[in-house]
């Protein structure tokens, strides 16, 4: 009997990316298949798979470590939310905490375009002058940029350098 709900939950997380865990035992199922959220590189909607995680709290860990915050062991990820750390410690099987360098091509240092000054934005690397005023001289003009593709339409960007801007920015 264990063994048909083990599998029927299995299933379930396989064929759901965003399966949200309810119990310790589906965790442990899920690691088992290999599963894990990455803390540094966590989005909102992995945090809120995770019982007991509000999405305050997968805000405020997705905003810290966009600013640069990495969060190295569990005790990081404790003391960011003001949580006694021993209320986390049943989710460490299943974060996965991962140190990525900042001036690497892998993980190149995000600027959110909605709030980044001139000097900011003249720091990603594949912008020239012009392009860094277009993009502010419109923020200024017409509000915040909703998304990439936002971006792209009221810049008239071309794809190839879309396709380079979307590993620097943020929103």
């Amino acid at each position: 009997m264990f063994n048909f709900k083990k599998r029927a939950i299995a299933n379930k997380i396989r064929n759901d990316p965003y399966y949200r865990f309810q119990t310790l035992t589906e965790i442990a199922i899920a690691v088992e298949l290999g599963i894990r959220i990455d803390v540094n590189q966590a989005s909102v909607d992995d945090w809120l798979r995770l019982p007991g995680i509000s999405i305050h709290q997968g805000r405020l860990l997705v905003e810290l470590v966009a600013k640069g915050v990495k969060l190295l062991c569990i005790d990081d990820v404790a003391a960011a939310l003001g949580v006694p750390v021993t209320r986390l410690l049943a989710l460490e099987p299943i974060l996965q905490f991962s140190y990525y360098d900042r001036f690497t091509l892998l993980s190149p240092e995000r600027v959110n375009i909605n709030q980044a000054s001139l000097a900011e934005i003249n720091q990603i690397p594949i912008l020239e002058r012009d392009l860094a005023d277009l993009i502010l001289e419109n923020r200024q003009k017409k509000g915040n940029y909703r998304n990439i593709a936002d971006l792209q339409q009221r810049l008239g960007l071309d794809s190839e350098i879309v396709s380079q801007l979307m590993y620097y920015l943020q929103f």
